[in-house]
């Protein structure tokens, strides 16, 4: 199946190319061997934590990469602690309330993490990340430990409560993904890389991340609910459904796709605060670093949209398809024809039975008009599609094989 993938796409087998040649290992020039003891062993983190993305924080501009690699490992370490459900509630509440010291004191670690943790290893040896985090810039620290305050108390609360209306669910997310849009525009501004307006309009950044995490919410609702949890919020999913475990369920399949495509418009919402603060970034490795997880992002809400197999399965977008994301999200204009050709993804997958159908048609006529008015050329055109470059494939196989033959050889 991979194997066919990669022949049905050629563009992102060519993408993949082109990103191993960049990053294939020795790479002198890589953050790895620019740094040692307790930052090489947290970049070791980032690496087995930040997965995709890891590569793209090490390309940041040194004045930000390492405080951004501290920002994300403090805070994969609380959200490992909000994960996982063998702590006892109040202690979760504890360590979740208090965790902006523990990042000050030195030899802090926690050993207590259930065996399916996967980021166990990290509080495990978060020593290294304390280490590391006070020896930033006082401004940076200062910065880092607000989000972590409030984004530990946040989730905190929401160990008690539960996600019922959609107040309830922008806060939610507000908590665990806006706040750290506000902090990453915090740090952007503070290091001098980016106007100051842009940790100053944190409406925009706190969208960005809402984008980010309403789609993983969308995405992760079997995983979720076979957990025990559900993050949809009850003002949605009780549309379609009398339980959680229903809302999964084959026998509801039909009910439960169109609460899905509620929570896909729900998180298309986010679309022009998303284009309105990528345009404020200039700065080329910030703006990748902004701009790749939303292309990932719109890809995923296309993918999900109308899909039953969200309701069965944990689907993810094709690694060759991510990685051609990544390739093309870097400058605004690239990044707006991924959005536009998404929405047309999901303008083709709209149909008029949807009860959602009329809030996504309005949705997506508006970014896709927003978009085709802001480019320079109008609606972007894809002369790359895919089944053309299969047909040239083919045939320059057919000529080669011909010639061969041909030739007596």
């Amino acid at each position: 199946m991979a194997f066919l993938d990669w022949v049905l796409h050629p563009t992102e087998l060519w993408a993949a190319f082109w990103y191993v040649m960049r990053h294939a290992p020795p790479d002198e020039k890589t953050v790895k061997l620019q740094v040692s003891g307790d930052m090489k062993r947290c970049y070791d983190f980032l690496e087995m934590t930040s997965r995709s993305f890891a590569a793209v924080i090490q390309e940041l501009n040194p004045k930000l990469r390492d405080a951004i690699c501290l920002f994300y490992l403090i805070l994969r370490g609380l959200d490992t602690i909000e994960d996982d459900m063998t702590i006892p509630g109040a202690k979760k509440r504890d360590l979740l309330e208090k965790f902006h010291t523990v990042i000050y004191e030195d030899g802090w670690s926690f050993k207590e993490s259930g065996p399916d943790e996967k980021d166990a290893l990290l509080l495990v040896e978060f020593s290294v990340v304390v280490s590391e985090f006070k020896r930033l810039p006082v401004e940076f620290q200062d910065i880092i430990a607000d989000i972590t305050r409030r984004m530990g108390s946040g989730m905190a609360k929401y160990t008690r409560a539960r996600v019922e209306t959609l107040d309830d669910y922008n806060e939610y997310c507000h908590y665990v993904a806006g706040l750290v849009g506000h902090g990453l525009s915090r740090l952007f501004s503070e290091s001098g890389l980016e106007d100051k307006s842009v940790g100053e309009n944190l409406d925009l950044a706190n969208s960005m991340g809402l984008f980010l995490q309403k789609t993983n919410i969308t995405r992760d609702i079997n995983e979720d609910v076979l957990d025990g949890r559900c993050f949809w919020p009850s003002a949605i999913w009780s549309k379609y459904a009398d339980s959680e475990d229903t809302l999964i369920a084959k026998s509801n399949r039909e009910r439960g796709i169109e609460g899905l495509n509620e929570m896909c418009t729900n998180a298309l919402s986010h679309i022009p605060d998303v284009m309105e603060y990528l345009s404020s970034i200039h700065e080329p490795t910030v703006f990748k670093f902004c701009a790749i997880p939303q292309s990932m992002a719109i890809a995923t809400i296309a993918l999900c949209y109308n899909n039953g197999r969200v309701l069965d399965d944990n689907v993810k977008i094709r690694k060759g398809e991510a990685l051609k994301l990544i390739a093309a999200s870097t400058s605004l204009d690239s990044v707006k024809c991924i959005f536009y050709r998404y929405l047309e993804e999901i303008e083709r997958k709209n149909e008029p039975s949807n009860p959602m159908y009329e809030q996504v048609r309005k949705i997506v006529d508006k970014a896709k008009k927003d978009i085709a008015g802001s480019l320079k050329g109008g609606p972007p055109v894809d002369f790359t599609k895919e089944y053309l470059i299969i047909i040239v494939f083919f045939v320059a196989i057919f000529v080669f094989i011909y010639q061969y033959n041909t030739s007596g050889l």
